[in-house]
């Protein structure tokens, strides 16, 4: 008897793909459309996708509604660091309770024990390493997800590069009008700006002050959720002569607190809220703090709960609220949040 996997379906070309590899490897495979958010107009044309690939290689779809545990776990985390003066990463928090999360409960209903997705990320001898294409590589949204999960997961797409995957869709009747699909937005639920959803919530657009590192006064701003650490533009500072940075938010007075290019240097980070995949308290890695930075080699210390990332050379405009994500090569060793 064949193994089952539960596949993780958007329509798109990567999850398509991901399907006829998975195929091809001799799996049995279900496919999952997960109904996240109420963007009703997305999920019909998305489920209209997926249903066509289902009938086309003979997999069964389902229907999986999770609006209400997105919107608690994902959605109200986002508008929520936002209101609190902190700048969050809502793939690294859904990968970890809805796709990793959510996904593998309604697998274990089905009595399935792999899942997959089109993620470009690999799976090696029970620990995730990156792509082989660095430029789509997506082990850092995977930081966060629960070591246990980590043996039940399948990514088909980590030995593929992006192109290839795009020319492999380009040759099958049914994949031609996906080869040429344009990305899909980063975050699935932000069709355009953060600050669109943010104004449905709280108002946005209540001035404040702009402070020096001294916290003297020098000029003001349109609101402080308009702003990220490391923004430059979009807040005045009297008598400015050179580019001043937003190096800190303080949401409780609506300030902001902004200096020059070097006072966004940071040589150690605090995290907490950390994930590993190894079993240590003190480690060398290299470190991202964003998803498009390049990574820093660092090491780093955990007391507890908390930790701190000691830099072997500087970085800049680190935020609050994203997460620090460890490496070792290509291997991933775990994440933290940000503080």
């Amino acid at each position: 008897m064949r193994e089952r996997v539960l596949l993780g379906m958007s329509g798109g070309v990567d999850s398509t793909v991901t399907a006829l590899l998975l195929q091809e490897q001799g799996y049995e495979v279900d496919g999952v459309y997960m109904v996240m958010h109420n963007l009703d107009d997305d999920n019909s044309l998305n489920i209209k996708k997926a249903q066509k690939v289902a009938d086309y290689l003979n997999i069964k779809l389902h229907i999986f509604y999770i609006q209400d545990s997105f919107k608690k776990e994902v959605y109200d985390y986002f508008v929520k660091s936002y209101i609190d003066g902190l700048t969050p990463n809502p793939c690294v928090i859904c990968n970890r309770n809805i796709k990793f999360g959510k996904m593998i409960e309604f697998a274990d209903s089905l009595g399935i024990d792999k899942i997959a997705t089109g993620h470009y990320v690999r799976v090696e001898d029970g620990v995730i390493k990156k792509g082989k294409d660095a430029s789509k590589d997506q082990s850092y949204f995977l930081a966060k997800v629960k070591k246990e999960a980590v043996g039940r997961m399948l990514f088909p797409l980590g030995e593929w590069i992006k192109d290839d995957v795009k020319k492999f869709a380009s040759k099958i009747e049914l994949l031609k009008e996906f080869a040429t699909q344009s990305e899909s937005s980063e975050i699935c639920f932000v069709p355009d700006s953060y600050v669109d959803i943010l104004k449905e919530h709280t108002n946005i657009d209540i001035s404040g002050k702009v402070v020096d590192l001294s916290g003297k006064e020098i000029g003001h701003h349109k609101g402080y959720m308009h702003y990220t650490v490391g923004k430059r533009r979009g807040f005045f500072v009297k008598g400015a002569h050179e580019p001043h940075f937003v190096v800190d938010i303080n949401s409780k007075n609506n300030t902001l607190i902004v200096g020059k290019r070097d006072d966004l240097e940071e040589n150690e980070i605090n995290i907490t809220n950390i994930n590993l995949f190894i079993d240590s308290t003190e480690f060398d890695c290299e470190v991202k703090v964003r998803y498009r930075t390049e990574g820093v080699k660092a090491t780093v210390k955990i007391f507890n709960k908390s930790g701190v990332v000691y830099l072997k050379e500087p970085v800049y405009g680190v935020a609050k609220g994203q997460f620090a994500v460890f490496y070792s090569n290509d291997t991933l060793l775990g994440g933290a949040e940000i503080v």
